[in-house]
């Protein structure tokens, strides 16, 4: 890592702050030229030790990036993470208070609820499928603490950025109809991504690394070398499967999984 511990610390607090103000930051990356992706998975980790002194409790985990053309996009050739909190849990259905955040999208894909530990080094797709319970669709609620576009010098984010922001993570909801994951291929399963009643995206699981389940075996993968594992209960969101939709006050979301329903939010 290039950045200091006492720098790492003094991002995550400012991360924290900017979340609490709803007042954006410049990026890491323009910041601390020399950061890396092991300084901003750093500052993710020092944030969210931030928030668990102060309460929160983890849920989960989510995967990012997991479209080639979402990592050709930021210059990167792997996914990322990021943590799911209890307080970014919304009901299916029910209503996301947009006072909370900075810059709403959504997005559609695919969460996995583990019946027993998953852990690597050498973890495979099939161990995957093995240690999960069920499969459930589900929103990805997004939000950015950083600046997309740096208002002096007109850089965009990078993945370092993204990482240090929690995966830009602000949220999920469940719904639908939960399934085991080898009573289909889930390759195919596909969603219609509605805002207000206008169809804004559509995509297959298949776009997420060619199989849902393949970024969980990657996730499982990268917290080994860190004495981590996926615990069982713990909810992991394996990707989107469609670009992110921009969502404001008023708006409306609903993904219809087709036989394994549907899952909304409104956004108020």
């Amino acid at each position: 890592m290039s950045l200091s511990r006492e720098q790492i610390l003094a991002v995550a607090l400012r991360l924290d702050e900017a979340e609490r103000t709803r007042t954006q930051i410049r990026a890491v990356s323009v910041e601390h030229p020399g950061a890396g992706i092991a300084d901003a998975y750093a500052i993710q980790a020092a944030w969210i030790d931030r928030k668990l002194k102060a309460g929160r409790r983890i849920s989960g985990l989510k995967i990012g990036l997991t479209s080639r053309a979402m990592q050709a996009a930021v210059g990167i050739g792997e996914p990322d993470s990021g943590v799911l909190l209890d307080d970014m849990v919304f009901p299916d259905g029910g209503v996301v208070p947009v006072s909370r955040f900075i810059g709403l999208r959504v997005e559609a894909e695919l969460a996995f609820v583990l019946r027993t530990p998953l852990s690597g080094p050498d973890c495979t797709l099939f161990d995957v499928l093995d240690a999960a319970a069920y499969v459930v669709p589900a929103l990805e609620i997004l939000d950015t603490r950083i600046f997309r576009v740096d208002p002096a010098t007109g850089a965009p984010r990078t993945v370092v950025d993204t990482i240090a922001d929690n995966a830009a993570n602000a949220g999920i909801v469940v719904g639908g109809r939960p399934f085991r994951p080898l009573d289909h291929d889930l390759r195919w399963i596909g969603a219609i991504c509605a805002r207000n009643g206008a169809v804004e995206e559509t995509g297959l699981a298949a776009g997420v690394l060619n199989h849902p389940a393949a970024g969980i075996a990657w996730l499982a993968n990268r917290l080994a070398p860190l004495g981590q594992r996926i615990e069982p209960g713990q909810v992991v969101l394996s990707g989107s499967f469609i670009r992110p939709i921009e969502v404001s006050r008023g708006d409306t979301v609903q993904a219809d999984y087709g036989p394994f329903g549907t899952v909304s939010c409104h956004f108020a």
